[in-house]
């Protein structure tokens, strides 16, 4: 009844208390797992940290997701064998040369005739479309890719939320200074590139460099907060902005965790052009160094027009925000593209990361497909680089300057008053909804579809 192929017997002639003892371990860990996470909400929730609490939610529902996948290919991975094609569509588009797959070939044959699919192909002078030890290859590459990338957007959310803490003594000290705009000065002397045809290609050479060391200061954090307040809240000057930047930092972070429906386009199309010699995984890796490198320009760039606008008004009004924010420095008018862009570095970066691991565990060091040291080395140092400066300077950033925006965003009233306003919104609108079918009134001028509040749109 033995099997002399090497894998051992099947589960009906598996002892009992290795199958219990397997199951068991397997058991606690997801257990323990999952506890950890309830308890991890649950100290969110009562903290009242309900944008870090969802960002956990979703981290669950993208494990979820991922577990699911992998669940279907093992469901479905003996009709996936049995679907059988030509050896010579196996042929192409290989991320291994011939030679090596020649050399593989033996020791996959005796992986293989364990199972009556391979004998099922092989009636017909085919070969499996998929293979089961693929198939077993799949399912690695979904865990580390879900372990690897949470791992990576916490470590980035955490690292980032501690620098932007940093902040919390810059807020201390607008208490004393009762918005003295002499911090002005300071902001403009460092971010004011001069006037004339080469200002624009100096402030963006600024731009580019100044996001790696000493991205915000304190006179850009003072001069930002001013303009943000005397633009949206002006009747309290005493608001806490930083208090503000964290939640709406943290309202963010939820959205950041996840893997959208175009991010699996991407890495469906990864590995669709990893192909042997094109090197596929090595140059993609500068794809997020330049998105990151761009992304860190802009936002500094941003303080720098900012900065440009105020030094252009020669004359400051009493009363007046110092610092205009506005949606026209932002590409395309649109703040939400930063983040969007942020989301997509970090996913490709650890997208990267986990390929590399996988590889590693997998094959080995060595593999065919793991490549040359020459790419290898430059890939793992990107992939580095990437994380620290997102970490440190990119994200710090984008809290920072995305509320130069011509609107705020939610975050800046605590919970219940969220709710409350929601709730007057939608009255308002359902009773202006009554009131315009009625025939009395219907023909106002702002007939959208909701309810602006001082820059917030209540849909």
């Amino acid at each position: 009844m033995a099997d002399h192929d090497g894998e051992g017997e099947s589960i009906e002639f598996t002892p009992t208390w290795v199958v219990a003892t397997v199951c068991t371990v397997m058991v606690g860990v997801s257990l323990a797992l999952e506890r950890l996470l309830h308890f991890a909400g649950k100290k969110l929730k009562k903290e009242g940290r309900k944008p870090l609490y969802q960002a956990l939610q979703k981290v669950k529902e993208e494990l979820m997701l991922l577990g699911f996948v992998s669940l279907l290919l093992s469901v479905c991975q003996s009709r996936i064998v049995k679907i059988c094609v030509n050896e010579d569509t196996t042929k192409h588009f290989l991320p291994c040369s011939l030679d090596a797959k020649e050399n593989h070939h033996t020791l996959r044959e005796l992986l293989e005739n364990k199972h009556s699919s391979t004998g099922y192909c092989a009636l017909k002078n085919k070969v499996p479309l998929l293979s089961l030890e693929a198939v077993h290859h799949l399912h690695m590459f979904i865990f580390v890719l879900a372990i690897v990338h949470v791992t990576f957007s916490v470590l980035i959310v955490v690292f980032g939320g501690a620098k932007i803490s940093q902040w919390k003594q810059w807020e201390a000290s607008t208490k004393e200074d009762n918005l003295d705009t002499s911090k002005e000065h300071d902001f403009v002397a460092k971010r004011f590139v001069g006037v004339g045809k080469r200002s624009a290609v100096l402030g963006w050479l600024q731009s580019f460099f100044k996001q790696f060391y000493g991205s915000v200061t304190e006179a850009d954090y003072i001069a930002l907060r001013l303009g943000f307040i005397m633009m949206h809240c002006r009747g309290n000057q005493k608001f806490n902005f930083h208090k503000y930047m964290m939640r709406a930092l943290e309202d963010d972070s939820r959205k950041v965790v996840g893997i959208s429906w175009y991010l699996w386009a991407f890495v469906i199309i990864f590995m669709l052009l990893n192909i042997h010699g094109w090197h596929t995984y090595f140059w993609i890796a500068f794809i997020p160094l330049i998105l990151l490198l761009a992304v860190g320009t802009k936002l500094e760039h941003v303080i720098i027009q900012l900065a440009n606008g105020v030094a252009k008004t020669q004359v400051v009004v009493e009363g007046e925000p110092i610092v205009k924010p506005s949606d026209e420095h932002f590409w395309f008018h649109r703040p939400k593209i930063v983040r969007l862009l942020i989301h997509f570095i970090l996913f490709q970066n650890a997208f990267e990361i986990a390929y590399f691991f996988w590889i590693l565990v997998q094959f080995g060091l060595h593999s065919c497909i793991m490549g040359k040291m020459i790419y290898i080395i430059p890939r793992l140092i990107i992939g580095v680089f990437i994380q620290v400066l997102c970490s440190y300077s990119t994200l710090p950033l984008y809290a920072l300057v995305t509320q130069m925006g011509s609107n705020f965003k939610k975050s800046i009233f605590d919970e219940h008053i969220q709710a409350s306003l929601i709730s007057w919104a939608k009255h308002a609108k359902k009773k202006k909804g009554l009131h315009d079918g009625s025939g009395h009134g219907g023909g106002g001028s702002h007939g959208g579809g909701g309810t602006e509040l001082q820059g917030i749109h209540i849909a």
